[in-house]
């Protein structure tokens, strides 16, 4: 089911700046029990985004409303919102665009997060880098070019996710995830001020590690830290968080940092 502006339909003009130029953004949400998980911190997500890529959007009144009226009667499902700058102007100006356009649809939530849970998943490193740009680091824009790419090579291994690293060469996150890695007591994850997402669930578990006295670390690393590690987990507001079992040939077996995100994750709910 898709609600653009308030209305059901699935049809947008090919004049929209999201088919032109991919400009607007985007948050996925998880839906329990007709609730959508995080609500405040989903919006507050598109309100950063928005004021970061200078669109004029002003309806979160409708669109609060909306999402939460999608949710009902959903038992277990996935609500995305896109924000897009709207039609208007010529070529790449946006000074014409007067009127956002918000996209919101509900679709099946992903069964297989369950078996990961569970299982454990196994990474690859994709061979396809992530540009550094610190302009649009850290946002959930619609220009995910990357991210169809990675996830195309991806489908070509027998790997669950994929590592990702930046055009520098550093780690960066997953296709669809972010990343949290434990050597020891220390939990490392990459600093996204470059590239990469800034999850929210990502957000939630460098909050609970404070303020459970853990020493985190935002850290630029190459791929090869990865050797020494004891535990790797991914996370994202869906999943919400999920331990790797394996990475190339090195077999990943502790859960410990799992075991104590876990919980906490599923509180957000």
């Amino acid at each position: 089911m898709f609600l653009i502006n308030g209305m059901k339909q699935a049809v947008l003009p090919a004049s929209d700046r999201a088919i032109q130029f991919g400009d607007g953004c985007f948050t996925t949400a998880r839906i329990v029990e007709g609730r959508v998980c995080m609500l405040d911190a989903h919006l507050q997500r598109l309100q950063v985004a928005c004021e970061k890529l200078f669109i004029a959007y002003t309806a979160w009144q409708e669109l609060t409303g909306e999402m939460i009226e999608l949710a009902q009667g959903v038992e277990r499902g996935v609500l995305k919102v896109i924000i897009s700058r709207g039609s208007g102007g010529r070529g790449y100006s946006a000074a014409n665009c007067q009127h956002p356009v918000r996209i919101l649809s509900v679709s099946a939530y992903p069964v297989h997060y369950d078996r990961w849970r569970v299982e454990g998943i196994t990474l690859a490193l994709s061979p396809v880098r992530l540009g550094r740009n610190p302009q649009l680091a850290g946002i959930k824009h619609l220009n995910r070019l990357e991210q169809v790419l990675i996830r195309t090579h991806l489908e070509q291994t027998t790997a669950d996710e994929a590592l990702v690293l930046d055009s520098d060469g550093f780690i960066t996150e997953c296709c669809a995830a972010n990343l949290f890695w434990r050597r020891g007591r220390d939990v490392f994850t990459p600093r996204l001020d470059q590239a990469g997402v800034n999850g929210l669930m990502r957000q939630f578990c460098l909050q609970q590690l404070a303020l459970a006295g853990s020493r985190v670390v935002e850290v630029y690393e190459r791929e090869a830290a990865l050797s020494s590690v004891d535990e790797i987990v991914v996370c994202n507001a869906l999943m919400p968080v999920i331990p790797v079992r394996q990475y190339g040939s090195q077999r990943l077996s502790s859960r410990e940092l799992y075991s104590f995100l876990a919980p906490l994750c599923e509180q957000t709910r």
